[in-house]
This record gives structure tokens, sequence and C-alpha cells, in this order.
């Protein structure tokens, strides 16, 4: 129970975690067109959650993935998808370091009269950073289901297969009804 369980919260952060994300990538084609004052106002001021409420999803999907690769362990495939699903979060999560912490440290402190002269590279590295963040999320996100879903039995995942179940009579003497309606 502990392990599905951490397994639900893990799959659930790094969803909450993908969303700022893709939100990022979504608005890329439209913010590469503004005007340097423009935006410069929508950096400085429309994403104050994001670096509270998402930072906590992402910080917490980092965390919760790295603990369920120590909890799986020794399960095969399970394994491999988990770590993969890890590692592809925690290097989104680099890139907010490496790449991002820094131009917006930057960005914070300019106003529309100290643009520089090159902001659009300044633009153009901050999207591009975001598109990558998603992308990884996006692996993390599916490599994570996937290791949920290599250790559903095969005979589970078949419709058909449940269904049969539900059609077959109870063994002889089980007092059980049979689901199949009964001829009059």
């Amino acid at each position: 129970m502990v392990l599905k369980t951490w397994r639900l919260a893990t799959i659930l952060l790094a969803a909450l975690s993908l969303g700022a994300a893709l939100g990022h990538l979504l608005e890329l084609p439209a913010k590469l067109g503004y005007e340097g004052p423009l935006w410069l106002t929508i950096s400085q001021t429309l994403y104050r959650a994001f670096g509270t409420v998402g930072a906590s999803f992402e910080v917490g999907a980092v965390l919760a993935s790295a603990l369920l690769v120590m909890l799986v362990r020794g399960r095969g495939h399970a394994f491999v998808w988990t770590l993969s699903g890890a590692l592809c979060i925690a290097a989104a999560h680099a890139i907010y370091w490496v790449v991002l912490a820094p131009i917006n440290a930057t960005v914070a402190a300019l106003t529309p009269e100290t643009l520089p002269p090159d902001w659009t590279a300044l633009r153009l590295r901050w999207e591009l950073a975001h598109a990558a963040r998603a992308g990884l999320q996006i692996a993390g996100l599916a490599a994570l289901v996937s290791s949920l879903l290599v250790e559903i039995p095969s005979g589970a995942r078949d419709p058909r297969r449940r269904g049969a179940s539900l059609r077959e009579s109870p063994a002889p003497g089980s007092g059980a009804g049979s689901l199949r309606p009964r001829p009059q």
C-alpha cells in the first residue's frame, strides 16, 4: 500500500509540475512576437505564483521520484521506467537552476529603459529553456506512468479477458449464481 500511495503522489506531483512548464511552452509563440517593454512587463508580473506554487510542485516531484526509485529497486522494467522518469524530472529542474534562474535574476532588475540591445537573445534562451523543461517533464511523467503499467499483469489489461471472467459460471456446488441469465 505504501508503494501504491507513493506512486500516486509522485505521478500527481509530476503532473502538477508539468502544468507550469506546459503553460510556458504554449505561450512561447506569442511571447516571441512581443516588443521588449511588453515582454518585460509580462515576465516581471505574470509568473509570481510560478516561483512559489510551481516550485513546490517541482521540488516535490524531484524528491518523490527519487524516493520512488529506491522503493522500486529490484522490480525490473518498473525500476528502469521509474529511474528514467526521475532523471527526466531532475534534468528539467537542473535546467531551471543552470539556465533560467540567472536569466530571471537579470530580468527582475531590468526596466523598459535598461533593456539591453540584445534582449531578444535573452528572451529566446528563456523560452527555449522552458520548452526543453516541458519536453523533459512530459517524458518524465510518461516514464513514471509506464513504470506503473509494466507491473499490471497482461491479462488484467485485456478487456476481453476481464469480460470473460464475469461470464464464467461458478464452480459446481459453490452455491453462487452465474452472471449469465438463466433460461426460464
